[in-house]
């Protein structure tokens, strides 16, 4: 009889509601819900105990991160060296070589990251075998409010707000675009992580006041061939910066990690 992975969710806003009321439902065969961690007291809502991180690691083999960059960066390297395993949701912050070198670096515990909101992933981690991609590209459009950022000037602020048509808000490449927009670009870091270089990957954001899905374009070509993946979602009615997809790509991902059948790896 296969081991029942016992989850630690660190999060419960748009994306571990879903993930740990699935967990709680019982409809990810092999994981269960053990406790939830989030800074804000979630009283008798919440389908599992609240705990510390550090309960956490002692009760459970498996942490789901879906709070955020900050909780990888202060946590990521420490849930590993205790032999727990890690599922990021957050990859924008493997932006920072030195922690993404930790993290992959660190064990006994095992570190995954789930590809959110694009597919194709899995193809340009195979393609990388034959050698570097020469150009990937990645476009992504959003409603202008989910992009505005502490950091903006008054004149960009404005474009934003008043736009009648596309903006673009920013290009660059995987590894500066997502420390500019934390909770908006995992995607960029997720593409990078994918082909293995974060400067190879180019990022335009846009904003677009008639975006009524978040678009993803991702455009790569090398000596072996030429790839194209296109995905719109609609963004998630209680976090706009995020799709309605993500926390399935995380169940998608526990799934597997927890041994489901028929999984497409």
């Amino acid at each position: 009889m296969s081991t029942i992975r016992k989850v630690g969710l660190v999060g419960w806003g748009a994306i571990g509601r879903v993930v740990g009321t699935a967990l709680a439902e019982g409809r990810v065969p092999g994981a269960e819900l053990t406790c939830i961690i989030d800074n804000r007291p979630l009283g008798d809502t919440a389908p599992a105990p609240q705990a510390t991180f550090e309960e956490a690691l002692e009760r459970c083999d498996l942490i789901v991160e879906a709070a955020g960059q900050g909780v990888v960066r202060e946590w990521g390297e420490r849930v590993l060296t205790s032999g727990t395993d890690l599922l990021v949701a957050s990859t924008g912050a493997l932006t920072d070589d030195d922690l993404s070198k930790r993290l992959l670096a660190a064990g006994p515990g095992r570190v995954y990251f789930t590809g959110g909101a694009v597919g194709g992933l899995d193809l340009l981690q195979a393609v990388r075998s034959f050698g570097p991609l020469d150009e990937v590209r990645l476009t992504t459009t959003k409603l202008p409010s989910t992009l505005e950022q502490p950091w903006m000037d008054e004149e960009l602020l404005t474009r934003l707000r008043t736009a009648t048509g596309p903006v673009e808000v920013m290009s660059g490449t995987a590894r500066d675009v997502p420390v500019k927009f934390p909770k908006s670009t995992n995607v960029a870091a997720s593409v990078a992580l994918a082909v293995g270089d974060l400067d190879a990957v180019r990022v335009r954001v846009v904003a677009d006041p008639g975006a009524a899905h978040t678009r993803h374009v991702i455009e790569a070509s090398g000596a072996h061939g030429a790839y194209r993946f296109d995905v719109a979602h609609l963004p998630d009615p209680g976090n706009p910066a995020t799709s309605q997809v993500v926390p399935y790509a995380v169940l998608r991902s526990l799934a597997a990690i927890a041994g489901r059948t028929g999984q497409i790896l």
